[in-house]
């Protein structure tokens, strides 16, 4: 029996490059309810404490239903590492060049959200390439809360 080695126990899909991309190819993220524990972990990162977002008796005194997620706690569910992007550009990932995004609908907790990512443009250069991603989040209403774009610099095949 080969002993165990934790630097082999890991995923290895084909490694894709700059050219291995195609316009329309979308990268589905896991959906997530919007828990208390992700309220409050988010807290714990952001050091963000109004009461918008953690007091729920606060939040029902303007008219809200339940707390209401900061944009950025729902803007971190596009993080690519999600899902399958950063395993097949381990070997041509450049660098993370730019994010832009807009808030367009309240998420509250408790309510589940569907985020994806969008291969909308491709801008070749010598040796690299810029792969522009569309990021969107749905809720379980089918609503559009977000939308932003990523782009990420790939290497172009070696020769």
């Amino acid at each position: 029996m080969t002993e165990f080695d934790p630097a082999t126990h890991r995923m290895v899909p084909e490694q894709r490059w700059f050219e291995d991309f195609v316009l329309g190819e979308r990268f589905v993220l896991p959906g997530r309810t919007q828990t208390s524990a992700i309220f409050a972990a988010f807290q714990t990162a952001s050091g963000d404490t109004h009461p918008i977002h953690y007091d729920v008796e606060y939040c029902r005194a303007r008219g809200m239903p339940h707390l209401l997620a900061h944009g950025f706690q729902t803007l971190v569910h596009t993080a690519p590492g999600a899902g399958l992007f950063p395993f097949i550009t381990e070997e041509s990932l450049v660098g993370f060049l730019e994010q832009s995004s807009k808030f367009l609908k309240p998420v509250y907790a408790d309510d589940t959200i569907y985020p994806a990512l969008e291969v909308t443009e491709l801008t070749p250069g010598r040796t690299t390439g810029v792969v522009t991603l569309r990021s969107t989040v749905h809720n379980q209403r089918r609503e559009l809360v977000l939308e932003g774009m990523q782009k990420f610099l790939i290497r172009k095949r070696p020769g």
